[in-house]
């Protein structure tokens, strides 16, 4: 059976801009957006058109260079937003805008001041709009993660009416439990009239450290769109990673999806959005992190070195990074050491490893990890026993 394929959103140059400090010029935006394209992604939310004269140069410039992804622009429910965004990306190959409003009690009460009613006429006022000017029209209701799921269906389904090709539902706040998440999508999927005929789409923020599983969940559960950032960057705790999302796909291959991303290069853009947006990647990152293939436990690294999969269930070379790395501490044990000693041309009869092995556990007791030259030196001890 053939695997449905999964469409990856970017949206490191909308949500992930918006952490503060990350600000891109125009120059730095294409290429992050010519990078983007180049690993595979199906969408680019290239910006916010109204937010400022820079945000919808940088758009604009981006839907001329573009070829092959979808380049979109985010939008309010509101007219001269969506009269912006459509200018901004009229350029574009594969156009397409963003629109929608808060649908939770919360926004609705508190930070929109109307009802539940008024929302739903907003709402299809901007789809009817924006379908003026592109044929594929985004609607996102904001906080439908608490948001009611019999009104999120409603107002969903009459977006889809209005002419809404995608429709979003994100986890705004974070807040959701990947089953609660998950039963939201399919309470969509099979409550919302014509939703058969348009994607659904996935957007999850982290703060309680569950994006990728609650995108993940929305998937198994009908969604074919997850909304992503390159290295979860993204406001308060960040967004769903789109390296973290991608691979879970790829490693479990009986969930039966797939996405057009090449992972090799995962790594590498990772580095370079990490340096170009001043944003450091945390060493325990899954995926990209430094220490995501590296190893320090003695039992662990006896495993890897006999087999690379008792301990690794992503070959490292798939995401862009050449080798395991074994990395000598004083948890460290003779293999790791016989290991590390051979690849830097060093191969230790078993008494001489003994001896080397003391020493270099006296070496590492001093220091949090020993290098290469510190083994060069350890070396020496073989040479005077032979002596």
């Amino acid at each position: 059976m053939d695997r449905q394929k999964i469409q990856i959103f970017d949206t490191t140059l909308r949500d992930g801009e918006q952490v503060p400090g990350c600000k891109l010029n125009t120059k730095e935006k294409l290429e992050v957006a010519e990078r983007l394209e180049f690993l595979g992604v199906d969408v680019i939310e290239a910006g916010f058109p109204i937010s400022s004269p820079g945000d919808f140069e940088s758009v604009q410039a981006i839907s001329k260079l573009v070829k092959n992804a979808t380049v979109c622009a985010l939008s309010r429910a509101v007219e001269k937003d969506i009269i912006t965004a459509a200018e901004a990306v009229k350029h574009a190959v594969r156009p397409r805008i963003h629109t929608g409003i808060g649908t939770s009690e919360s926004h609705i009460k508190y930070k929109l001041n109307t009802t539940r009613e008024k929302i739903v006429e907003r709402a299809v006022a901007a789809v009817t709009l924006a379908k003026k000017y592109v044929e594929d029209v985004e609607f996102y209701a904001e906080d439908a993660g608490r948001t009611d799921n019999e009104f999120l269906a409603y107002v969903c389904e009459q977006a889809i009416k209005a002419g809404a090709t995608v429709v979003n539902i994100p986890d705004t706040t974070g807040y959701c439990l990947p089953s609660e998440y998950g039963e939201k999508i399919a309470y969509l999927k099979f409550n919302v009239r014509g939703i058969e005929n348009v994607t659904i789409s996935t957007h999850c923020h982290n703060d309680l450290g569950m994006a990728t599983a609650n995108s993940i969940a929305g998937v198994i559960n009908g969604a074919t769109q997850i909304e992503c950032t390159i290295n979860g960057i993204g406001e308060r705790a960040g967004n769903t990673a789109l390296e973290e999302v991608v691979m879970v796909l790829q490693q479990h291959p009986y969930l039966r999806k797939t996405t057009g991303i090449d992972t090799k290069q995962l790594t590498a853009l990772s580095k370079y959005v990490s340096e170009t947006m001043r944003v450091p990647v945390q060493p325990n990152k899954a995926i990209v992190g430094a220490n995501a293939f590296a190893h320090s436990s003695g039992i662990h690294q006896d495993g890897v070195i006999k087999r690379r999969d008792t301990y690794e269930i992503i070959n490292p070379k798939d995401v862009g990074v050449d080798h395991s790395s074994i990395i000598l501490t004083a948890r460290s044990g003779r293999a790791a050491l016989a290991y590390r000693m051979k690849n830097i041309g060093y191969e230790l009869t078993r008494d001489e490893l003994d001896v080397v092995y003391a020493n270099f556990l006296q070496v590492a007791d001093s220091k949090k990890e020993v290098f290469d030259e510190d083994l060069h030196e350890l070396s020496d001890l073989k040479y005077q026993m032979a002596v």
